[in-house]
């Protein structure tokens, strides 16, 4: 690997790091306007060709917390360049598929890049002026959300007026771009772990979390109560406990268990599942109330480029409220920042319940949302970070985004339950409610709501207290701090 920049200078260094984050997440976004067609481009069962997304969220669950686990061992910025090459090869595999293997392939090496924004995180706590991370945590945490809603219009128009491959080109060509500026300007952290990667540990994970989030991802197609589905949640179950055994005993652990059962770090952790499903819940409603015919009496008839374009002020005001979130934290504490967003986010759910007629209504409350969403992630790292050593920062943040993936995935699994149980008859066809998307608007402020519940019992902030600073700068730049187990 190059050698990197040995001095950091931070506006480039956060520009970059935020930059990374926002392609990855692009990532995610791209495929979204091919997919009621991905079965005909493809040419494969609408079932097969699921997992052209499948692929991608077990992918990128497996690989965020072993990624970021080896950066703390190994170094961060070596890990984030091999993420970025990752998306990049991934992007031209799809790019160059027209049958269903290899774009699953694609899919799954641009799912392995996931660990990008907690790792861009980590790299931040190093290198950063202390007065800067806090802003700085706050931007890059909510990339993710940013490049969502920004991606969605993009992919539109590509898709209505480019040959469909050009989704993946893009993506590769902002993925070499990222790589290229990473390489030249942001510089490889000295804290480090060193040590033996555990890889009992990550195989027990992989396939826990493989188990888990296939059948929360499936569940639909195989029904809830098949034996597929059951054996799967079973399967889970015994491996993570059989799992947790072992890192327990481990001396040297891919996830360290005693401290992610500090009151700080497990009810962030908690709190971030439900932030994740309250958030997800918003992007599974909106884009449908949008497009569904104006016939049903709710539904506004518009195209995919107008809900992708109705859907990107959320992108901005999250960005927008990162540095809001960043001043809320330090002067009251980021336990109270999480607690507001999330307050905020119910409250944008409550508001979408009561206007969802016009196009100004949708774009309204989804930008209270997202303000909220800007709130509790620019406060969650800040809390991880707070709690943990600096030599287990890129692991504390990876596993935290895992969290909040689990989060996106259950209220993938709920939302579409609630959507195809609750429907009226269309020219033939079943539609979801009304009162269908009001439920799971419901469900969404509800799991809000139980994100301030498990905020609360935080400990309470106290300047200067835990490990919140950031580490002491290294004698020099091949140096290594010691392992912290």
């Amino acid at each position: 690997m190059p050698a990197s920049p040995t001095a950091p200078r931070p506006n480039a260094v956060v520009a970059l790091l935020a930059l990374a984050g926002i392609v990855v997440s692009l990532m995610q976004t791209l495929v979204i306007p091919i997919v009621p067609e991905l079965p005909k481009l493809l040419d494969a069962p609408a079932s097969d060709a699921a997992w052209a997304v499948t692929a991608t969220l077990l992918a990128a669950a497996v690989a965020t917390p072993v990624v970021g686990r080896l950066g703390d061992m190994v170094g961060k910025r070596r890990m984030l360049l091999l993420s970025l090459v990752l998306l990049i090869a991934g992007s031209a595999v799809c790019g160059l598929s027209d049958t269903l293997v290899p774009m699953v392939v694609g899919r799954a090496l641009q799912g392995l890049s996931a660990a990008v924004i907690p790792l861009g995180i980590s790299i931040m706590r190093d290198e950063l002026p202390a007065e800067r991370l806090a802003g700085a945590t706050a931007l890059m945490s909510a990339s993710l959300g940013v490049g969502g809603a920004l991606g969605l219009p993009a992919a539109a128009l590509i898709a209505d007026n480019l040959d469909w491959h050009m989704l993946f080109w893009l993506s590769g060509v902002l993925g070499a771009v990222a790589l290229v500026l990473v390489l030249a300007l942001v510089p490889e952290s000295a804290v480090r772990t060193g040590g033996r990667f555990d890889v009992p540990g990550g195989i027990g994970m992989a396939a826990g979390l493989v188990c888990l989030l296939l059948a929360v991802s499936k569940g639909a197609d195989w029904g809830w109560t098949g034996g597929t589905t059951l054996g799967l949640f079973a399967a889970a179950v015994v491996i993570l406990l059989v799992w947790g055994r072992w890192e327990l005993r481990s001396p040297q652990p891919l996830v360290d268990l005693r401290t992610t059962a500090r009151r700080q770090v497990l009810f962030t952790n908690l709190a971030s599942i439900a932030i994740g499903f309250s958030m997800f819940a918003m992007s599974l409603v909106l884009p449908q109330l949008l497009q569904l015919p104006e016939a049903t009496g709710y539904g506004l008839g518009r195209s995919l480029l107008t809900a992708g374009l109705v859907m990107a002020p959320s992108g901005l005001v999250m960005m927008a409220f990162a540095p809001v979130s960043a001043k809320v934290s330090k002067a009251k504490g980021p336990k109270v920042t999480l607690m507001t967003g999330a307050l905020i986010v119910a409250a944008g759910y409550g508001l979408n319940i009561v206007l969802m007629a016009e196009l100004w209504q949708l774009v309204l409350a989804s930008c209270v949302i997202s303000a909220g969403i800007g709130f509790t992630y620019g406060a969650m790292p800040a809390l991880i970070m707070g709690a943990v050593p600096a030599s287990e920062t890129a692991a504390a943040n990876s596993l935290n985004t895992l969290m909040r993936s689990i989060g996106t995935s259950l209220a993938s699994a709920l939302a579409g339950v609630v959507l195809a149980q609750m429907t009226i008859s269309l020219g033939g066809f079943a539609l979801p409610s009304e009162n269908a998307f009001k439920v799971v608007m419901g469900i969404g402020a509800g799991a809000a709501l139980l994100a301030f519940l498990l905020a609360s019992f935080i400990p309470r902030h106290r300047p200067g207290a835990g490990s919140a600073a950031r580490p002491a700068p290294a004698a020099g730049t091949g140096a290594k701090a010691a392992s912290v187990h």
